[in-house]
């Protein structure tokens, strides 16, 4: 595992937990997908969600931008219950951006005109409007590509156009569905660098799931395993593959972040 995370932030205090998820309970049908879940992230943590397919990642991150409504429990930011809010008024009430793991972005439209779609919604002064979209071309080196259409990008290129796009309304709360995924090791290098700048120069805290278990584990503090509907290991990258109950249901016997 290259040495993406420079340092890890171990701990949090209760009182600098900016979201929680507490008792959250979720079915589809008959389907249990989430069962009394409890989970926290820290004020500019980076937390890892990991799991087998169907434990519940994503369904995590749309309860938690309102998609999905839990049928028991509460979605907590800064200490406010959020469950009722609608989605638009949860993003900027509570500074939320997301970046799906497919899409989010206008195919027709160039990187430019994707940039300034969203920022005329959200940035009211056109000033700093023109200046935010030129900045975040130039944080994820979209300048040589900002007049070509979405549709004609690069997979590495249309993630960092869509994490861009996230971060046109300056979120707190960052969550990134499977941003790796599909993407070559040097891409997935650059991603995780974007991602951990993000946490020093933004204080933005970032929850991600991934089924690339070592680059995730590269570039989070910390990291939960989901199983039937609960947390059933959390830690750090080092700790976490050491968990026995980890071990069982997820990374198995061989697994290793050297």
């Amino acid at each position: 595992m290259s040495n993406i995370k420079k340092f890890r932030i171990k701990s949090f205090k209760e009182k600098n937990v900016v979201l929680k998820l507490e008792k959250i309970s979720f079915k589809f049908g008959n389907k249990i997908i989430l069962d009394n879940l409890n989970l926290e992230l820290g004020d500019g943590q980076i937390l890892g969600l990991l799991g087998p397919n169907g434990a519940g990642k994503s369904t995590i991150f749309n309860l938690i931008i309102g998609l999905l409504n839990p049928k028991y429990g509460s979605v907590i930011i800064n200490s406010k219950i959020i469950n009722k809010y609608p989605i638009y008024e949860r993003t900027q009430a509570f500074k939320i951006g997301f970046v799906p793991q497919y899409g989010g972005y206008f195919h027709d439209l160039t990187v430019y005109e994707n940039l300034r779609a969203i920022a005329e919604i959200t940035i009211n002064n056109i000033s700093f409007r023109e200046e935010k979209i030129n900045s975040l071309i130039s944080k994820f080196e979209l300048d040589s590509i900002a007049d070509v259409k979405a549709d004609f990008l690069s997979g590495g290129q249309k993630k960092k156009l869509v994490i861009a796009l996230a971060l046109i309304s300056d979120p707190k709360i960052l969550l990134l569905d499977e941003p790796f995924a599909a993407l070559d090791v040097m891409t997935i290098k650059s991603l995780q660098e974007i991602i951990v700048k993000l946490q020093i120069a933004n204080n933005i805290s970032v929850i991600l799931c991934d089924h690339q278990a070592r680059d995730l584990l590269a570039c989070v503090d910390t990291a939960a395993i989901i199983h039937n509907g609960k947390v059933i290991a959390h830690g750090t990258p080092s700790n976490l593959v050491q968990n026995i109950d980890a071990k069982n249901v997820y990374f198995g016997d061989t697994f290793n972040i050297s």
